[in-house]
């Protein structure tokens, strides 16, 4: 499914640069990025990148939050809502519940959630692999209308019961939140701790991360950055969800030198076996328990990604370099993955050019020959384009509505979801192009 999502950028950032822990030869052109990425409003985060168990390079861009209207720089120790990547920690924990012989890989889901539907096919390792076919709560037509309120354990368990499953277990693998919140409850109640505690038991503390834990509401006195999205006029707050909902599979906030700290300990096996890692890092079709493979050029990197609200975040780490990369953004206006690739490309010295993000100042009337309603027989979908003041807008069927950048003529760009249209307003006929495909419109 082609998903479009409103999140451009501001040019006026707040820039800090953290003083290195330890120089490498490429910083200047890694600042280069990174300056960049915040002068043309295209990101605001925090970075680190960690080599042999020393942070080699730190940057932060953009602002934490804005809270008294003025906006306040990131620092070292701003924390972030890191999403998906807490299922990392989960699984974590799950592995140290196996290894005390509390659990097992092969348990059922139905000595603890006997009425989830397959509850006695589906087992722990399916859970852990996204093989189990339970939904994804997050996948409901409404989920964006209550995720800002609590729910307890028992509505959620109810939510998820209700559902049809979405496969037979162990049939396929289909991501899904749910397995990830179970976990987390599992580990409740094997541990009779919350999962807050459980996680600083078992995790943080013993590591010393004091900038990780389970995520409540948003305190910016506690140095806690809120997540922003992109409009016409500018950065615009973005909601927050309650973090009774995402639990284990997405309740943890960190910074990126806590993160490298910790994929460094579990790649050292300070946190679970050598036996247990090997487990956990068996992949199929790239998908391990709670972490997964993300190739870069002839490298090979673990980890995983998140994304909660208008945060995204990544952590990788490459064995065979002992280096670890953690990037924590809390406004993204330029695809994630393209800012990792870059500061990789620049880490490993690797030929790399740095974008220009060049863009065209058109008037009112110039956009006016590309609005209209656009159809195309090669997928489903319509793009209907209108224009707000000297802003090209597009909007996708069912998806909210973006803003476009003039790069060159007949050119605009979305650079947050990857999308370049290209206009031919003689033929009433758009080209879309985004992750590879090209799809012809044609004005209706």
């Amino acid at each position: 499914m082609l998903r479009l999502h409103c999140l451009v950028a501001l040019c006026l950032l707040c820039l800090l640069t953290l003083p290195l822990l330890s120089q490498i030869p490429n910083a200047a052109k890694l600042d280069s990025l990174f300056n960049l990425l915040s002068e043309k409003g295209k990101a605001m985060g925090s970075v680190a990148i960690s080599q042999n168990g020393k942070l080699v390079y730190t940057k932060t861009i953009g602002f934490s939050h804005r809270d008294k209207g003025k906006p306040t720089a990131p620092n070292a120790n701003t924390k972030y809502r890191i999403g998906s990547i807490s299922k990392m920690f989960t699984a974590v924990m799950i592995y140290q519940l196996i290894e005390e012989k509390k659990l097992s890989l092969s348990t059922p889901l139905s000595k603890f959630f006997p009425k989830i539907p397959n509850a006695k096919k589906i087992t722990i390792a399916q859970m852990l692999a996204h093989q189990s076919g339970i939904y994804s709560f997050t996948n409901e037509p409404d989920y964006l209308e209550w995720n800002q309120y609590p729910i307890t354990q028992k509505e959620l368990v109810k939510l998820i019961t209700k559902a049809e499953p979405a496969f037979e277990p162990g049939t396929k693998t289909e991501y899904s939140n749910s397995n990830y919140v179970l976990l987390g409850y599992i580990i409740e109640k094997i541990a009779k701790m919350p999962y807050k505690k459980a996680l600083n038991d078992r995790i943080t503390a013993k590591l010393r991360l004091k900038n990780t834990y389970y995520g409540g509401k948003i305190e910016v006195v506690k140095n806690e950055a809120r997540s922003f999205r992109y409009a016409p006029e500018g950065w615009i707050q973005d909601t927050e969800t309650d973090m009774s909902i995402p639990h284990g599979a997405g309740a943890v906030v960190s910074t990126p030198s806590d993160l490298a700290k910790f994929i460094e300990a579990l790649f050292a096996h300070k946190l679970i076996t050598e036996n247990s890692l090997k487990e956990m890092t068996k992949t199929t079709g790239g998908m391990g328990h709670g972490i997964f493979e993300f190739p870069f050029g002839m490298k090979k990197a673990l980890g995983h990604n998140g994304k909660i609200d208008s945060f995204e975040s990544i952590l990788g780490y490459f064995p065979d370099d002992k280096i670890a990369i953690a990037y924590c953004s809390n406004g993204q206006a330029y695809p994630l993955n393209e800012v990792l690739i870059g500061a990789l490309s620049i880490f490993f010295n690797l030929p790399y050019k740095i974008p220009e993000f060049k863009t065209l100042s058109l008037s009112p009337d110039d956009l006016k020959p590309y609005v209209g309603i656009y159809a195309s027989s090669q997928i489903p979908l319509k793009i209907t384009v209108t224009q707000n003041g000297a802003t090209l807008m597009a909007q996708a069927t069912g998806q909210p509505q973006f803003p476009l950048e003039a790069t060159e003529p007949h050119v605009f760009k979305f650079d947050a979801a990857g999308v370049v249209m290209e206009f031919n307003p003689a033929a009433n006929q758009m080209t879309l192009k985004q992750g590879g495909g090209e799809y012809l419109f044609t004005k209706e």
